[in-house]
């Protein structure tokens, strides 16, 4: 069903086919037009609804979508399902940054999400999903090991804990990433898995290490655009093998 002016959803106002079948989606806005801006040919901003930015354009000659998913599972939960029921996506790629509960992660590493463990009730309530663990959906992960060998990037394949805290009262590791041995966290993944799981559509997540916890070591403003050119190579490299 299109909505007025041929706008195909509430919360993203591209039209029927602006949209590519896989969308890179990272949390952050800025970080989808910088993507947009160096890496796609003939980007086109798309939907500007609320501040969150989707440009669709050109990698290496195929249609790609760079889009943000604002943070938490209630944002991620209703751009992603937009863009798999709407937009009809098939493959959507979540680029983010983590913070390593442990010192065994390092600074500027690459993770290539295998599950997301969650005390969140985002998958109960909305799927009817009762597990608090949801493995990446599709082949896409396996796409993304692959390709990182191709490029030399030593990107891990892991278990990260999706939190809805980021400020919380006892400093100690959650018991849900020490039951299902999660060294990182980050606030989207298992919103993510869990609407495409429903869906049955493609999803995985990237994400590089800017914190690690324990030592309150981070990666300063100047370095984060060099840390993350990797991890959205590797995202874009993956996206056009999907299609």
């Amino acid at each position: 069903m299109s909505l007025q002016n041929n706008i195909m959803s509430i919360h993203i106002s591209a039209k029927k086919g602006e949209i590519a079948k896989v969308v890179l989606q990272p949390g952050d806005p800025l970080r989808a037009q910088y993507i947009a801006e160096n890496y796609l040919e003939n980007a086109k901003l798309v939907s500007k609804t609320r501040g969150i930015f989707y440009y669709t354009g050109l990698y290496k000659g195929k249609e790609i979508t760079v889009g943000a998913s604002g943070m938490g599972f209630p944002s991620i939960g209703i751009y992603s399902f937009e863009l798999f029921t709407e937009y009809e996506v098939d493959t959507i790629i979540r680029i983010g940054t983590c913070g390593a509960y442990t010192t065994d992660l390092k600074l500027f590493d690459i993770l290539n999400i295998e599950n997301a463990a969650s005390e969140s009730t985002y998958a109960k309530y909305a799927w009817e999903i009762e597990e608090d663990i949801l493995p990446h959906q599709g082949n896409i992960f396996g796409t993304i090991n692959e390709t990182a060998q191709e490029l030399s990037l030593a990107a891990k394949a892991i278990n990260v804990h999706s939190s809805d805290i980021f400020y919380r009262k006892d400093p100690n590791i959650p018991a849900i990433a020490t039951k299902y041995n999660c060294p990182a966290v980050e606030m989207e993944a298992f919103g993510l898995f869990a609407n495409a799981q429903h869906l049955g559509k493609n999803a995985a997540t990237i994400l590089t290490v800017t914190d690690i916890i324990p030592t309150h070591e981070k990666i300063s403003a100047d370095e984060r655009e060099k840390a993350l050119k990797p991890m959205m190579e590797l995202a874009l490299e993956s996206a056009i093998k999907s299609l």
